[in-house]
Protein backbone atom coordinates (compact mmCIF):
# COMPACT_ATOMS: atom_id res chain seq x y z
CA UNK A 1 0.00 0.00 0.00
CA UNK A 2 2.78 2.41 0.88
CA UNK A 3 4.56 1.68 -2.41
CA UNK A 4 1.48 2.74 -4.38
CA UNK A 5 1.20 6.13 -2.72
CA UNK A 6 3.78 7.99 -4.89
CA UNK A 7 2.15 6.57 -8.02
CA UNK A 8 -1.29 7.65 -6.80
CA UNK A 9 0.01 11.09 -5.89
CA UNK A 10 1.24 11.59 -9.46
CA UNK A 11 -1.86 10.21 -11.14
CA UNK A 12 -4.57 11.75 -8.93
CA UNK A 13 -4.38 15.38 -10.22
CA UNK A 14 -4.66 14.30 -13.87
CA UNK A 15 -7.50 11.87 -13.16
CA UNK A 16 -9.33 14.51 -11.14
CA UNK A 17 -9.09 17.15 -13.89
CA UNK A 18 -10.34 14.70 -16.54
CA UNK A 19 -13.29 13.48 -14.47
CA UNK A 20 -14.24 16.93 -13.16
CA UNK A 21 -14.14 18.38 -16.69
CA UNK A 22 -16.29 15.56 -18.03
CA UNK A 23 -18.92 16.41 -15.42
CA UNK A 24 -19.67 19.69 -17.24
CA UNK A 25 -20.45 17.69 -20.39
CA UNK A 26 -22.60 15.23 -18.44
CA UNK A 27 -24.55 17.94 -16.61
CA UNK A 28 -25.27 19.80 -19.85
CA UNK A 29 -26.60 16.57 -21.31
CA UNK A 30 -28.90 15.81 -18.36
CA UNK A 31 -30.30 19.20 -17.35
CA UNK A 32 -32.77 19.55 -20.26
CA UNK A 33 -34.65 16.50 -18.92
CA UNK A 34 -34.41 16.97 -15.13
CA UNK A 35 -34.68 20.09 -12.97
CA UNK A 36 -31.25 20.98 -11.53
CA UNK A 37 -31.76 20.77 -7.76
CA UNK A 38 -33.85 17.60 -8.02
CA UNK A 39 -31.13 16.09 -10.23
CA UNK A 40 -28.52 16.98 -7.60
CA UNK A 41 -30.55 15.57 -4.69
CA UNK A 42 -31.15 12.25 -6.47
CA UNK A 43 -27.48 12.07 -7.45
CA UNK A 44 -26.18 12.48 -3.90
CA UNK A 45 -28.84 10.20 -2.41
CA UNK A 46 -27.77 7.37 -4.71
CA UNK A 47 -24.07 8.07 -4.20
CA UNK A 48 -24.45 8.07 -0.40
CA UNK A 49 -26.47 4.84 -0.49
CA UNK A 50 -23.84 3.12 -2.65
CA UNK A 51 -20.98 4.26 -0.45
CA UNK A 52 -22.86 3.11 2.65
CA UNK A 53 -23.28 -0.30 1.00
CA UNK A 54 -19.53 -0.40 0.34
CA UNK A 55 -18.85 0.50 3.98
CA UNK A 56 -21.13 -2.33 5.15
CA UNK A 57 -19.56 -4.86 2.78
CA UNK A 58 -16.01 -4.09 3.92
CA UNK A 59 -17.15 -3.63 7.52
CA UNK A 60 -15.84 -0.10 7.54
CA UNK A 61 -15.86 1.94 10.72
CA UNK A 62 -16.71 5.52 11.54
CA UNK A 63 -14.45 5.41 14.59
CA UNK A 64 -11.71 7.29 12.75
CA UNK A 65 -13.92 10.36 12.54
CA UNK A 66 -14.10 10.57 16.35
CA UNK A 67 -15.95 13.77 17.18
CA UNK A 68 -14.97 15.51 13.96
CA UNK A 69 -17.99 14.42 11.93
CA UNK A 70 -19.68 17.85 12.27
CA UNK A 71 -16.75 19.32 10.34
CA UNK A 72 -17.53 16.99 7.44
CA UNK A 73 -21.18 18.01 7.60
CA UNK A 74 -20.06 21.61 7.06
CA UNK A 75 -17.86 20.61 4.11
CA UNK A 76 -20.62 18.50 2.57
CA UNK A 77 -23.10 21.32 2.92
CA UNK A 78 -20.74 23.88 1.37
CA UNK A 79 -19.33 21.83 -1.51
CA UNK A 80 -21.91 19.16 -2.32
CA UNK A 81 -25.19 20.97 -1.63
CA UNK A 82 -24.60 24.72 -1.93
CA UNK A 83 -21.75 24.89 -4.45
CA UNK A 84 -23.00 22.23 -6.85
CA UNK A 85 -26.63 23.24 -6.35
CA UNK A 86 -25.75 26.81 -7.26
CA UNK A 87 -23.62 25.69 -10.20
CA UNK A 88 -26.44 23.54 -11.58
CA UNK A 89 -28.90 26.44 -11.35
CA UNK A 90 -26.37 28.84 -12.88
CA UNK A 91 -25.92 26.54 -15.88
CA UNK A 92 -29.63 26.90 -16.60
CA UNK A 93 -29.18 30.66 -17.02
CA UNK A 94 -25.59 31.04 -18.26
CA UNK A 95 -23.52 29.40 -20.95
CA UNK A 96 -20.88 26.99 -19.74
CA UNK A 97 -18.08 29.42 -20.64
CA UNK A 98 -19.39 31.99 -18.18
CA UNK A 99 -19.68 29.38 -15.42
CA UNK A 100 -16.12 28.25 -16.17
CA UNK A 101 -14.86 31.83 -15.93
CA UNK A 102 -16.54 32.29 -12.54
CA UNK A 103 -15.02 29.02 -11.32
CA UNK A 104 -11.57 30.19 -12.39
CA UNK A 105 -11.64 32.74 -9.57
CA UNK A 106 -11.57 29.89 -7.04
CA UNK A 107 -7.84 29.01 -7.14
CA UNK A 108 -6.67 32.60 -6.69
CA UNK A 109 -9.20 33.26 -3.92
CA UNK A 110 -8.12 30.10 -2.09
CA UNK A 111 -4.46 31.08 -2.45
CA UNK A 112 -5.11 34.56 -1.07
CA UNK A 113 -7.10 33.22 1.89
CA UNK A 114 -4.88 30.22 2.65
CA UNK A 115 -2.05 32.46 3.87
CA UNK A 116 -3.79 34.04 6.87
CA UNK A 117 -6.15 31.08 7.50
CA UNK A 118 -3.92 28.05 6.88
CA UNK A 119 -0.39 29.43 7.04
CA UNK A 120 0.32 28.52 3.41
CA UNK A 121 2.76 30.76 1.53
CA UNK A 122 3.56 31.02 -2.15
CA UNK A 123 6.62 32.24 -4.00
CA UNK A 124 6.51 34.98 -6.67
CA UNK A 125 6.77 32.37 -9.43
CA UNK A 126 3.71 30.61 -8.03
CA UNK A 127 1.72 33.86 -7.97
CA UNK A 128 2.70 34.25 -11.63
CA UNK A 129 1.24 30.78 -12.14
CA UNK A 130 -2.08 31.84 -10.61
CA UNK A 131 -2.17 34.90 -12.89
CA UNK A 132 -1.38 32.79 -15.96
CA UNK A 133 -4.16 30.41 -14.97
CA UNK A 134 -6.77 33.17 -15.05
CA UNK A 135 -5.36 34.49 -18.35
CA UNK A 136 -5.51 31.02 -19.85
CA UNK A 137 -9.12 30.52 -18.77
CA UNK A 138 -10.05 33.90 -20.28
CA UNK A 139 -8.55 32.77 -23.59
CA UNK A 140 -10.42 29.46 -23.48
CA UNK A 141 -13.71 31.18 -22.66
CA UNK A 142 -13.20 34.01 -25.14
CA UNK A 143 -15.96 36.46 -25.96
CA UNK A 144 -18.64 33.86 -25.23
CA UNK A 145 -18.36 34.72 -21.55
CA UNK A 146 -19.88 38.16 -22.15
CA UNK A 147 -22.99 37.06 -24.06
CA UNK A 148 -26.29 35.57 -22.98
CA UNK A 149 -25.73 36.09 -19.27
CA UNK A 150 -28.62 36.75 -16.91
CA UNK A 151 -28.34 38.44 -13.55
CA UNK A 152 -29.88 35.51 -11.65
CA UNK A 153 -27.34 33.11 -13.08
CA UNK A 154 -24.43 35.42 -12.31
CA UNK A 155 -25.50 35.95 -8.71
CA UNK A 156 -26.07 32.22 -8.23
CA UNK A 157 -22.73 31.39 -9.84
CA UNK A 158 -20.75 33.75 -7.63
CA UNK A 159 -22.55 32.56 -4.50
CA UNK A 160 -21.83 28.96 -5.48
CA UNK A 161 -18.10 29.51 -5.95
CA UNK A 162 -18.01 31.34 -2.62
CA UNK A 163 -19.34 28.21 -0.90
CA UNK A 164 -16.79 26.07 -2.76
CA UNK A 165 -13.94 28.31 -1.57
CA UNK A 166 -15.25 28.17 2.01
CA UNK A 167 -15.59 24.37 1.89
CA UNK A 168 -12.09 23.92 0.47
CA UNK A 169 -10.49 26.08 3.15
CA UNK A 170 -12.57 24.50 5.91
CA UNK A 171 -11.56 20.99 4.85
CA UNK A 172 -7.88 21.94 4.78
CA UNK A 173 -8.15 23.46 8.24
CA UNK A 174 -10.19 20.83 10.10
CA UNK A 175 -10.58 17.61 8.11
CA UNK A 176 -7.22 16.42 6.81
CA UNK A 177 -6.55 13.78 9.47
CA UNK A 178 -9.76 11.74 9.10
CA UNK A 179 -10.09 8.52 7.01
CA UNK A 180 -11.36 9.26 3.53
CA UNK A 181 -14.14 6.67 3.10
CA UNK A 182 -16.35 7.46 6.13
CA UNK A 183 -15.60 11.17 5.73
CA UNK A 184 -16.78 11.10 2.12
CA UNK A 185 -19.93 9.22 3.14
CA UNK A 186 -20.83 11.91 5.69
CA UNK A 187 -20.27 14.60 3.05
CA UNK A 188 -22.36 12.81 0.43
CA UNK A 189 -25.20 12.21 2.89
CA UNK A 190 -25.09 15.87 3.88
CA UNK A 191 -25.19 16.82 0.21
CA UNK A 192 -28.26 14.63 -0.25
CA UNK A 193 -30.12 16.13 2.72
CA UNK A 194 -29.10 19.64 1.72
CA UNK A 195 -30.14 18.96 -1.87
CA UNK A 196 -33.64 17.84 -0.87
CA UNK A 197 -33.99 20.91 1.36
CA UNK A 198 -33.03 23.12 -1.59
CA UNK A 199 -35.60 21.35 -3.76
CA UNK A 200 -38.31 21.98 -1.18
CA UNK A 201 -37.37 25.63 -0.78
CA UNK A 202 -36.56 26.77 -4.31
CA UNK A 203 -37.80 24.37 -6.98
CA UNK A 204 -40.82 22.71 -8.50
CA UNK A 205 -39.10 19.49 -9.52
CA UNK A 206 -39.70 17.82 -12.83
CA UNK A 207 -37.99 14.83 -14.42
CA UNK A 208 -38.24 12.95 -17.67
CA UNK A 209 -35.99 9.93 -17.23
CA UNK A 210 -34.82 9.55 -20.79
CA UNK A 211 -31.90 7.23 -21.62
CA UNK A 212 -29.64 10.28 -21.74
CA UNK A 213 -30.79 11.47 -18.31
CA UNK A 214 -30.35 8.00 -16.79
CA UNK A 215 -26.88 7.54 -18.28
CA UNK A 216 -25.89 11.01 -17.10
CA UNK A 217 -27.18 10.31 -13.59
CA UNK A 218 -25.29 7.02 -13.43
CA UNK A 219 -22.08 8.65 -14.62
CA UNK A 220 -22.37 11.52 -12.14
CA UNK A 221 -23.08 9.13 -9.26
CA UNK A 222 -20.42 6.51 -9.93
CA UNK A 223 -17.61 8.43 -11.60
CA UNK A 224 -17.97 12.01 -10.37
CA UNK A 225 -19.55 11.81 -6.89
CA UNK A 226 -17.67 8.69 -5.82
CA UNK A 227 -14.56 9.08 -7.97
CA UNK A 228 -13.77 12.74 -8.53
CA UNK A 229 -14.86 13.92 -5.08
CA UNK A 230 -12.77 11.21 -3.41
CA UNK A 231 -9.79 12.31 -5.51
CA UNK A 232 -10.39 15.97 -4.62
CA UNK A 233 -10.46 15.31 -0.88
CA UNK A 234 -7.47 12.97 -1.20
CA UNK A 235 -5.52 15.77 -2.88
CA UNK A 236 -6.51 18.19 -0.12
CA UNK A 237 -5.41 15.67 2.51
CA UNK A 238 -1.98 15.22 0.92
CA UNK A 239 -1.29 18.73 -0.42
CA UNK A 240 -1.92 22.42 0.10
CA UNK A 241 -5.30 23.99 -0.66
CA UNK A 242 -3.75 26.53 -3.03
CA UNK A 243 -1.89 23.96 -5.12
CA UNK A 244 -4.90 21.65 -5.34
CA UNK A 245 -7.20 24.50 -6.35
CA UNK A 246 -4.84 25.47 -9.18
CA UNK A 247 -5.96 22.33 -11.02
CA UNK A 248 -9.31 24.02 -11.65
CA UNK A 249 -7.59 26.32 -14.14
CA UNK A 250 -7.36 23.31 -16.46
CA UNK A 251 -11.03 22.30 -16.39
CA UNK A 252 -12.39 24.89 -18.89
CA UNK A 253 -9.77 23.91 -21.47
CA UNK A 254 -10.23 20.18 -20.96
CA UNK A 255 -14.01 20.65 -21.08
CA UNK A 256 -13.68 22.55 -24.37
CA UNK A 257 -11.57 19.74 -25.84
CA UNK A 258 -14.06 17.11 -24.63
CA UNK A 259 -16.95 19.12 -26.07
CA UNK A 260 -15.16 19.23 -29.42
CA UNK A 261 -14.35 15.52 -29.37
CA UNK A 262 -17.65 14.19 -27.99
CA UNK A 263 -20.30 16.76 -28.92
CA UNK A 264 -18.88 18.32 -32.08
CA UNK A 265 -18.54 21.75 -30.47
CA UNK A 266 -16.16 24.29 -32.00
CA UNK A 267 -12.60 24.54 -30.67
CA UNK A 268 -10.73 27.70 -31.61
CA UNK A 269 -6.99 28.23 -31.80
CA UNK A 270 -7.40 30.81 -29.03
CA UNK A 271 -8.93 28.16 -26.77
CA UNK A 272 -6.00 25.82 -27.42
CA UNK A 273 -3.56 28.64 -26.63
CA UNK A 274 -5.48 29.37 -23.43
CA UNK A 275 -5.25 25.74 -22.36
CA UNK A 276 -1.48 25.79 -22.89
CA UNK A 277 -1.15 29.01 -20.85
CA UNK A 278 -3.33 27.63 -18.04
CA UNK A 279 -1.28 24.42 -18.03
CA UNK A 280 1.90 26.48 -17.64
CA UNK A 281 0.26 28.34 -14.76
CA UNK A 282 -0.62 25.11 -12.96
CA UNK A 283 2.92 23.82 -13.53
CA UNK A 284 4.40 26.95 -11.94
CA UNK A 285 2.07 26.72 -8.93
CA UNK A 286 2.82 23.06 -8.31
CA UNK A 287 6.54 23.39 -8.99
CA UNK A 288 6.96 25.56 -5.89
Amino acid sequence: MAAAAPWLDRLAPFAFVLIWSSAFIAVRAGLPDVSPLYFLAVRFSLAAALLLLVMLCIRGSFAGLNRRWPHFVVVGLCINALYLGGAYVAMRHLNSATVALIQSLQPLAVALASGPLLGEHFRPLQWLGFALGILGVAFVVGLKATTGSESQGLVTGFLAIGFFIAGTLYFSRYCKAAPLLPANLVQLATGAVGGWLLVGLFERPHAEWTPTALFTLGYLVLVVSLGAMALFFYLLKTGSAGKVSANFYLTPGVTAIMGWALLGESLSALAILGFVIASLGVFLVNRG
